[in-house]
């Protein structure tokens, strides 16, 4: 097995995720199999494997805020895993699993677990060697497990390690990877350290101190960097490249510039360009078997994103829009069918409480004015924007924070025709709406916001805790069978009997209130195997209005964008019907 282990120093938030799957791409592009871990590892025609550690105690992704560390991206084997495995998946088209995020929690527990069973039979259990040990087993058992569809072990491990060089929380997986360099050999293990270098106004003059310092502290922990990626706003100079080499100990070829780009898909490019691939295959030993980088529609897909003029406007309602990344996936998937429309996503976000602020009792004159009167700009300017869409987008969610504003969009998208797509917690919005305004129902609501209320048309479906959150959900790959292959939903899939698709909820549409909602227009198209849980909706009288379950956007890719998404902006420009009978005639 051969490993690149990707570091980050100075400040954090420096894109190594997306240079590790950028690196991922150029090595897959020479003939390479590629997979992943993070604490990191990926594979190529060869195997690559990308593998994320985070020095986190969370077990997992799964009870951490939004708000704090963005998205949970959600695995088809159901793990909850940090969102640079959604990197991954996309720029590497692979199905990774749970075992590839790699975190403290994790570890510790497993060394724990052994100690109460007596496998250490006796002995004092110490980070040094017991913890180290337990996090080189991980990543060397990890390494193995084909992610790319194809029998057998990766060739190349790629190891994203989070955080930055120096924290204490990283210090047992600094110390776990040097004895793992150490033990697989010097033709086995590169290290690539992302870095800043930052430019001073007053100055203006590209600064090298700070990366020297990073690689100084690095190589004081026994590792010593075979290149440098370095981030910047511009090209590095020469000399800089001159100074940074003699201070670090790098030679020039080897020190590789990220500077700033006009999208992401540009990485992979510009690690070509700098032969990045060479130095690694060189460090790597595999020069001799590894092919010149094919990156032909990575190119293509780069060049055409920069050229669009034509945009679509998008309405994004919901709950966690104060941190973009929150929806990091649901963006890359609008990007990915935006794409194939050529067009450009221009993504309105709209704050739910903007929409309808919910105030106490006393300050309250009318749910509906609440907003406008406390605060008239906000609300206005949410409006505006939704009524400016061309299409409006509800994602996932949890709690009732907001719901009144997202009912408001649904219905608002229903009324006057605009296409809609609910996701997970979208899904379920549109269905209280519906039964509000439609059938009557004035207090209808899910459970999970109203536990007392006389119309739930929301319930929890057990396949989960009440009591524990983490990992308790309806979570990955899941099937959804159609109930009629005339649907929109299974036209978009090319599938007239079934899809799978990674799901995340405890909440669903109540099975008692079916038959009334499809009497009055709304159609359950998707279920789950057993019927009982509905996984689609749709109504039939609107040009695109959408509900699922599932979160279609984590398996969304580069070139291969998500059936739904795709329709909702097909929709959005009034070019889904001409689509779905081209797609139908086989054209």
């Amino acid at each position: 097995m051969k490993y690149v282990l990707i570091t980050g120093g100075v400040v954090s938030g420096l894109g190594k995720g997306v240079t590790a799957s950028s690196i991922g791409v150029v090595l897959q592009a020479c003939g390479l199999r590629v997979t992943s871990i993070k604490i990191g590892f990926w594979a190529c025609f060869w195997v690559l494997f990308f593998s994320t550690s985070n020095p986190y105690l969370n077990t997992d992704a799964g009870t951490m805020s939004p708000f704090e560390h963005g998205e949970v991206f959600v695995l088809d084997d159901g793990g909850e895993v940090d969102l640079d495995l959604g990197n991954y998946e996309r720029f590497l088209d692979v199905t990774l699993t749970k075992d590839n995020n790699v975190t403290t929690g994790k570890i510790y527990q497993s060394v724990l677990d052994k100690e109460r069973k007596g496998d250490y039979l006796g002995k004092t259990v110490q980070v040094v060697p017991h913890i180290t040990d337990a996090i080189k087993d991980r990543i060397e058992a990890v390494a193995l497990i084909p992610v790319d569809g194809k029998e057998g072990p990766a060739d190349v491990c790629v190891i994203e390690l989070g955080g930055t060089v120096g924290d204490i929380e990283s210090m047992p997986f600094i110390e776990a990877l040097r004895q793992l360099s150490f033990s697989v050999g010097k033709d086995n293990f590169c290290l690539i350290h992302v870095s800043l270098i930052p430019v001073l106004g007053v100055v203006g003059e590209q600064k090298t101190k700070p990366t020297q310092h990073s690689v100084r502290e690095l190589r004081a922990l026994g590792l010593t960097p075979h290149l440098l990626a370095c981030r910047s706003a511009q090209p590095l100079l020469d000399n800089t490249k001159m100074k940074l080499s003699q201070f670090c100990h790098v030679e020039a070829a080897n020190i590789l510039n990220i500077h700033d780009v006009p999208n992401i898909w540009h990485i992979p490019l510009l690690l070509r360009n700098q032969n990045a691939h060479h130095s690694i295959l060189k460090q790597l030993n595999l020069l001799s078997i590894a092919t010149p980088p094919d990156l032909e529609a990575w190119t293509r897909r780069a060049e055409t994103f920069d050229n669009l003029t034509d945009s679509v406007r998008i309405a994004m309602v919901g709950k966690y829009v104060g941190l973009t990344d929150s929806y990091l996936s649901v963006v890359k998937a609008l990007l990915h069918a935006c794409i194939a429309c050529s067009l450009k996503p221009s993504i309105d976000w709209i704050a739910l409480q903007t929409l309808r602020m919910i105030l106490p009792n006393r300050y309250r004159i009318s749910n509906t004015f609440a907003i406008a009167i406390f605060a008239p700009e906000a609300y206005a300017a949410a409006w505006k924007s939704l009524r400016n869409a061309e299409c409006v987008l509800v994602p996932g969610g949890f709690g009732d924070r907001g719901v009144s504003g997202m009912i408001l969009a649904a219905k608002y998208a229903r009324e006057n025709n605009v296409p809609y797509l609910g996701i997970c917690l979208g899904m379920q919005i549109s269905v209280i709406e519906y039964a509000r305004s439609v059938l009557g129902l004035e207090k209808a609501n899910s459970n999970e916001f109203d536990d007392e209320t006389p119309d739930p048309v929301v319930i929890f479906m057990p396949e989960g805790s009440r009591t524990h959150m983490g990992s308790t959900m309806r979570l990955g790959s899941r099937r959804t069978l159609f109930q009629t292959p005339d649907c929109v939903t299974s036209k978009l899939y090319c599938n007239p009997y079934y899809v799978d698709e990674r799901h995340r909820h405890r909440y669903e549409v109540n099975p008692d209130v079916i038959g009334v909602l499809e009497e009055a227009g709304l159609k359950f198209v998707g279920k789950d195997e057993t019927g009982k849980r509905m996984e689609v909706l749709e109504l039939p009288s609107h040009p695109f209005y959408v509900g699922v379950q599932f979160h279609p956007e984590f398996k969304s890719r580069p070139g291969k964008p998500s059936a739904l998404f795709l329709g909702l902006i097909l929709a959005a420009r009034g070019k889904l019907e001409a689509y779905l009978t081209r797609h139908q005639n086989g054209s």
